[in-house]
């Protein structure tokens, strides 16, 4: 490129970080469930946002040096430690009288919250900083090979959980994050889904608007991981929804205030024909059975229709 053409670039990237706080041009895959969803946050969070993000799929496709998607500040922490970052930079916007101006969110994915990374979230959570963590749940530890993760479903097939003539799978339930987060007794604790984009917005907008600590579980399909067309990506979504599997819901201090009625209720078995990752349960009607047993209780529990 000449000095014309860059300066022309760096024109047209300014206008893009004008319009949104997150922007195209990064290295996501075709149809990725969390490139939309961090789209989805960081636009109804505004320019007035410092993001901490821990390693992961996110981090990576999202700022390939030198290049970055975010037009806001941003900061890489490890795998493990986002909500303890997250926090000393709370900290230091409450020493220097920038809390009111500045509002601080701290994300990852399934991997780096809900396993790796749960010990420095909860210690977020108890100390009452300041902060949104968000948790892009695509159920498996993606950007490392399709590694199991604590989020990810009963009987799926990953890479170590691999489908057997003795194994249907993932041998473990999906760990009850959300309601581990509100366990703590928190101002604001929600689940939301890409599939429902003004939901998602909404309830990051109340989250932001409550001060204290607050958390958000995104539901957010991944194309290659589970083994779908990209173009399905939101119907997945819903479908996720529909099906029970999972619910989205919304509490206060410990306590469901919300819950999204789901109204017609579909089989799970509408949700896992879509996506390879369970292509082995249509030969396995005990595994598919004890994953529709998943989805039933959530829907009793939460009082979903």
């Amino acid at each position: 490129m000449n000095n014309d053409e860059l300066n022309k670039t760096a024109s047209q990237t300014a206008e893009h970080f004008d319009e949104h706080c997150f922007v195209s041009g990064h290295t996501a895959c075709a149809g990725c469930g969390q490139s939309l969803a961090a789209r989805l946050v960081a636009d109804v969070a505004g320019k007035n946002l410092m993001v901490v993000n821990a390693t992961g799929c996110l981090e990576v496709f999202s700022t390939k040096a030198p290049e970055t998607a975010w037009g806001i500040p941003w900061v890489h922490s490890l795998f493990e430690n986002a909500a303890a970052v997250a926090s000393g930079v709370e900290a230091a916007l409450r020493v220097t009288g920038q809390i009111d101006k500045v509002r601080v969110i701290a994300q990852g994915g399934d991997g780096g919250t809900a396993d790796i990374g749960l010990q420095a979230l909860s210690g977020m959570l108890e100390r009452g900083h300041d902060v949104l963590y968000v948790c892009y749940d695509n159920e498996a530890y993606m950007n490392t090979g399709i590694q199991r993760s604590g989020l990810t479903p009963l009987n799926t097939n990953t890479t170590t959980s691999p489908i057997g003539s003795n194994s249907s799978g993932n041998p473990k339930f999906k760990k009850p994050l959300l309601e581990i987060c509100a366990a703590h007794k928190i101002p604001y604790a929600a689940s939301a889904s890409v599939g429902y984009p003004q939901d998602l917005q909404k309830k990051v907008k109340r989250a932001l608007d409550t001060r204290g600590p607050k958390f958000i579980h995104v539901h957010v399909p991944c194309p290659l991981g589970w083994a779908a067309e990209p173009s399905l990506t939101l119907e997945i979504a819903k479908l996720a929804v529909a099906c029970g599997l999972f619910p989205l819901v919304e509490y206060e201090y410990g306590k469901v205030t919300k819950v999204f009625k789901i109204g017609a209720v579909k089989p799970v078995a509408d949700y896992i024909k879509l996506q390879g990752r369970f292509k082995h349960l249509a030969k396995n009607q005990e595994a598919l059975s004890a994953l529709q047993k998943v989805a039933d209780q959530n829907i009793e529990y939460y009082g979903l229709k």
